[in-house]
């Protein structure tokens, strides 16, 4: 099934993350988290693709056998910047002949091998549309405190655009811990015209090491509400693990009560952390 008529459904849903093994010698132990997740039966589940499409085939592995097995859509991850047009053309053959009907359109991370063939996202939406059609529900990422390549986030709004005009059908965002930001971005959104469904993307941060990665990638804004939790729990790994998840739980239900419908969460291929996500929300999302 496609995404977009999961949202034509109009009601709330929650979907995880997971992202697949770089070696082979981890696939099963990663194959199994995932195959544990999706047992849950959210929504819909992403599969991430690593950089230069160093995973490919195991994108395309794990988010096959999530829909065969567990009836659940798949929304598998495709970069462009490091890829040429015959690679990322043979992957979309290859999703399309495996039932995938979802494609998360992404630039990726620039390295040292980037290729000239695309630039930009935009690029690849247009690619996808060209040389598919109709064929994917196609999603976009977005930035509520702005790419960190961006000038400002108005800049980065009116490049937004320019992903969403070449086909884009949904936007999740990049993790945020301040609601009040993505409230004001959904409003800036919509000024400029941007009208499809946006996912929010929440982190349940369940250790303190993650907090100085986080902000060191993208530069996220902590509030002290949430500083102070990691202050209070952080050195107990245990404590900040439940604070961590009632903390991303607080999170979504302040975004489902203020119209936000759509939360991805980034689950890190942590069975247990979607499944207690879930358990708090069972009611207010019909799980």
């Amino acid at each position: 099934m496609k995404i977009s008529e999961i949202f034509n459904q109009n009601k709330a849903t929650l979907s995880f993350e997971v992202f697949p093994p770089k070696t082979s010698d981890t696939y099963k132990s990663v194959e199994t988290q995932a195959m544990e997740i999706a047992g849950l039966k959210p929504d819909f589940m992403s599969v991430t693709y690593g950089a230069g499409g160093g995973t490919s085939e195991y994108t395309v592995s794990i988010a096959d056998n999530i829909q065969k097995v567990h009836d659940v859509p798949t929304l598998a991850h495709l970069t462009c910047v490091s890829s040429k047009k015959e690679k990322v053309h043979k992957q979309l053959r290859l999703l399309g002949e495996h039932g995938i009907e979802n494609i998360m359109a992404l630039r990726g991370d620039r390295t040292d091998n980037d290729c000239e063939d695309y630039r930009y996202a935009s690029e690849l939406i247009s690619d996808i549309k060209e040389l598919c059609g109709d064929r994917f529900c196609i999603g976009g990422a977005c930035y509520p405190e702005c790419h960190p390549e961006s000038e400002s986030l108005e800049q980065d709004i009116r490049n937004l655009k320019y992903k969403v005009d070449a086909g884009c059908d949904f936007l999740t965002t990049q993790m945020f811990f301040d609601n009040n930001i993505l409230y004001k971005y959904i409003y800036k959104l919509r000024e400029e015209g941007i009208t499809v469904p946006v996912v929010a993307g929440i982190m349940p941060v369940t250790n303190a090491k993650q907090i100085s990665r986080i902000c060191s990638l993208s530069g996220t804004y902590l509030p002290s509400k949430f500083k102070n939790i990691v202050d209070k729990f952080g050195a107990d790994n245990d404590a900040m693990k439940q604070a961590g998840i009632a903390y991303a739980t607080e999170q979504i239900v302040d975004l489902i009560a203020n119209g936000v419908k759509h939360i991805h969460v980034y689950s890190m291929n942590k069975p247990d952390i979607a499944e207690k996500i879930q358990t708090n929300l069972s009611d207010i999302i019909g799980k």
